[in-house]
């Protein structure tokens, strides 16, 4: 359990809390639809449409760690309020902006919003009784309302309201936790004061940040480049796309067992395999050739488990630096920045239609993560106090 002066939070408050920070990334699931949309339309340009999409996951990642830094968890009903207000205007004002310099503003003003709504989400995730399960419950409920809204916006909403009605849909959803906010906690209990705690930012603190940082760019990288890689290896445009939502269901299924997996099982040598299994399927699907399309979609089934799996580790990973739960704060800002790290860096390697050298970014990303974890291991038996009469006479 934390280590704060929290008293248990009624389920119905946590998951109301959940519900709250589920609303918050629903953009962040749909952005290839909305911004394929946007691209069609002539609202933003090709080359526009990826620094929009970067923007507003950026915004959104410090909008949590300004959150935990800035405002006053006894004002989390407030602060919700305001923030879900100010994301349905964003919302409503996308629907005027038009070229990339605009909708960049607006949607980056939304993600600062909707960072805000994450970090309520993530302080009582962090002062729940068991931090990293209530963690997977929350990433395995954002995967299958992000698909689901998905699917409505490309099947109903889209078709008979184009581009405007997706976003007049967000601002509706984003206007669903100032009901929320009166469900969950009123406040957020403080944590254990620091001189209390012994929390300190040191390279051993701020390692298991930095491992989430380069999962979630091993991720992040092959993920926003699965469509042409999947053509590549034999899909047509179609198949592509049934593809994605194969590997969606594969995140559910990985994030369910999690929840269960994430008190079981220790977090650094978990977080270390599923590094390892990344590496070697991205290795092992680039050097695939053309025509493998099962094997393909093999590996990629195995990317979605993982990908999900592994994300509640971060949470307890966390913990482990920091019992007084600051550090497991940081640990969704740290994710977000990662994912869009990813494809930042997966751009200056791409020429033209051709992405094949992004699955090799990955592999060396996931690499990083596995050996800043054993640094860890390190760092942490280097400063554990020796019994006394161990040192030299």
């Amino acid at each position: 359990m934390p280590a704060n002066d929290a008293s248990p939070m009624p389920p119905f408050q946590v998951a109301a809390a959940l519900a709250v920070g589920t609303i918050a990334v629903l953009m962040i699931g749909v952005q290839p639809i909305l911004l394929g949309e946007l691209v069609d339309a002539k609202q933003v340009s090709l080359e526009g449409v990826g620094i929009v999409a970067m923007a507003e996951i950026i915004m959104l990642g410090l909008g949590v760690a300004l959150g935990d830094a800035l405002l006053p968890g006894a004002q989390l009903r407030r602060i919700t309020l305001v923030a879900a207000l100010l994301a349905a205007c964003l919302d409503l004002l996308t629907m005027r902006a038009s070229g990339d310099a605009a909708m960049t503003a607006v949607r980056a003003a939304a993600g600062l919003a909707e960072g805000v709504l994450v970090w309520g989400t993530t302080g009582v995730i962090v002062r729940s009784a068991n931090p990293a399960r209530v963690g997977g419950i929350f990433f395995v409920v954002q995967t299958i309302a992000q698909a689901a809204l998905g699917a409505l916006l490309a099947h109903a909403v889209i078709p008979r309201a184009g581009w405007q009605g997706g976003f007049a849909a967000l601002a509706v959803l984003s206007l669903l936790p100032c009901v929320l906010a009166f469900r969950q906690p009123a406040r957020l209990a403080p944590l254990v004061a620091t001189a209390v705690s012994g929390f300190r930012w040191s390279v051993a603190t701020l390692l298991p940040l930095a491992v989430a940082f380069l999962q979630l760019a091993t991720l992040g990288s092959f993920w926003a480049y699965l469509e042409p890689l999947g053509k590549a290896a034999g899909f047509d445009a179609r198949a592509a796309q049934t593809l994605i939502a194969g590997v969606l269901v594969m995140q559910v299924i990985g994030g369910s067992l999690a929840t269960f997996a994430v008190g079981r099982l220790p977090a650094r040598p978990t977080l270390v395999a599923c590094s390892g299994v990344l590496a070697a399927v991205m290795l092992a699907l680039h050097a695939l050739p053309v025509g493998r399309s099962l094997d393909f979609a093999l590996g990629c089934a195995v990317f979605g488990f993982v990908w999900m799996f592994m994300l509640p580790f971060h949470i307890g990973l966390a913990f482990g630096a920091d019992a007084s739960g600051r550090l497991a704060g940081l640990v969704p800002a740290a994710q977000l920045l990662g994912s869009a790290f990813g494809p930042l860096m997966a751009s200056f390697i791409v020429e033209g239609d051709e992405a094949g050298a992004v699955p090799w970014l990955s592999a060396a990303f996931a690499a990083a993560a596995a050996a800043l974890l054993l640094a860890l291991v390190v760092i942490r038996a280097a400063a554990r106090p020796r019994p006394a009469g161990s040192g030299s006479p």
